[in-house]
């Protein structure tokens, strides 16, 4: 069992593994979407146990980990719990033509949850909100010139946005809680556009023409939620839940340079700045609603569905292309077999499933794009629990298809993005109870 001082240790290496890594080191792998609107954006579906169960959960109560989905469910803390997050990708990313393997590892979240009081809990935590990550390459010959010219383009972008926040859940009545959460957003992207001209047969010396825009961001959000349960049977409950994260703006600052380089990356005179000032980018509210149905003692079945409204969404004036309201269903569930059994240890083990199907934001051609995805996960509690602290590891897997690979102009080879991924996510999660009143006899 892992003592209060080597959690501490744990937490404190985590935030500053976080910190350090900031927004830059939330990429995943080459995902030529996040080069739209403000990157592949995480819609609040929560840690390693809701991603072991499709990304649901809203109206799921959970005394073990940190229920940071809906900040209603903060209330049923019972234990100081600390949770972290490791996140690792594999995908595949093909077009009708040709396809690029990649992936990568990151510390994923940090979150920790205190029982403040009976009817009172809270939660502070940080994670990612949005990432870019994407590279991508094009040639295309100049029509009409009198002799063979091309023009090659790179396309690049990396960084992303994360969510420091603060959450409060309260009892109200004996059926029903509700929940705050109060963030900050801050991040650094970096995108580039890099063009060069080639003339076959000429002896001039090449250079390349980059583009470079930083935008650094910065603001607040809120997230409100409440929850309602409630015997409907001798041993079922029933929950019912919602989650409404308010749409707001972004503050940013932002620079656009021009560059000429050769082909080795060195400068060809000096940079031209093209802007450099403050404005904003508008995030669309997002309406979440959930259902639960459980026993009290070892097995859930959760729905989710969700609505954004990324229609709304613009970026220092501009609209982000032809961004569409997206909707997400998920299903999914959790069942331990025995969570008291002494002489089975993986009776004690708690497994989950779920699957999750979602619209993408992106519009091509006028065609709406899916992403559909399974996933299962477990948890395993050490055992050496006592009724004083306990560690949990938990490991989530999710197998998803996003976009296809639909031929959108055969003439000019051109075709929708389709992403094969395979993601894993281990959570370790730290219960200690603290506060306790000391009684003399």
């Amino acid at each position: 069992m892992l003592s209060n001082k080597e959690m501490k240790r744990l937490v404190l290496m985590g935030v500053a593994g976080l910190l350090a890594g900031g927004a830059q080191a939330q990429g995943l792998g080459n995902s030529p979407y996040s080069r739209i609107g403000l990157g592949e954006f995480n819609p609040n579906v929560g840690g390693v146990r809701q991603q072991g169960m499709g990304g649901v959960g809203l109206a799921a109560p959970n005394a073990v980990n940190v229920n940071e989905l809906n900040p209603a469910l903060l209330y049923y803390t019972n234990r100081t719990t600390f949770e972290a997050g490791y996140n690792g990708q594999y995908k595949t990313v093909k077009n009708a033509s040709s396809s690029s393997r990649s992936g990568n590892a990151t510390l994923g979240y940090l979150a920790m949850s205190v029982p403040l009081s009976s009817k009172w809990g809270a939660a502070v935590g940080l994670k990612p909100l949005s990432a870019v990550d994407y590279e991508s390459n094009s040639i295309q010959d100049v029509a009409g010139a009198p002799t063979l010219t091309q023009v090659l383009k790179q396309y690049k972008g990396t960084g992303g946005v994360s969510e420091a926040y603060f959450g409060q859940g309260y009892h109200l009545t004996k059926a029903f809680t509700v929940g705050f959460t109060a963030s900050y957003i801050f991040g650094v992207t970096d995108e580039t556009t890099s063009t060069l001209v080639q003339i076959a047969n000429s002896t001039a010396s090449l250079v390349r023409s980059v583009d470079r825009a930083q935008t650094r961001y910065s603001d607040f959000a809120f997230r409100a939620g409440a929850h309602y349960r409630q015997k409907v049977g001798k041993d079922l409950s029933l929950g019912l839940a919602a989650v409404h994260s308010f749409g707001h703006n972004l503050s940013g600052q932002q620079t656009v340079t021009q560059e000429q380089e050769d082909l080795a990356g060195a400068l060809v005179g000096p940079p031209t700045q093209l802007r450099d000032g403050r404005g904003s980018t508008y995030v669309p509210a997002l309406s979440q609603l959930g259902i639960s149905l459980d026993n009290d003692k070892n097995w859930s079945l959760n729905l989710d569905a969700s609505q954004q409204q990324w229609s709304k969404f613009t970026s220092f004036g501009d609209k982000g292309g032809s961004l569409r309201n997206t909707m997400r269903l998920g299903l999914g569930g959790e069942f331990t077999p025995d969570p008291g059994s002494i002489e089975h240890y993986f009776r004690r083990v708690t497994y989950r499933a779920g699957v999750s199907f979602a619209q993408l934001p992106y519009q091509a051609s006028g065609q709406t794009l899916y992403d559909r995805s399974v996933s299962w996960g477990f948890a395993f509690p050490l055992p050496t629990a006592t009724p004083l602290e306990s560690t949990t590891f938990s490991l989530a897997f999710t197998y998803g298809v996003r976009g296809n690979t639909k031929v959108l102009d055969g003439a000019a080879g051109t075709s929708n993005v389709q992403e094969n991924y395979i993601r894993g996510q281990l959570g370790i999660t730290l219960n200690n109870r603290w506060f306790i009143k000391r009684r003399l006899q």
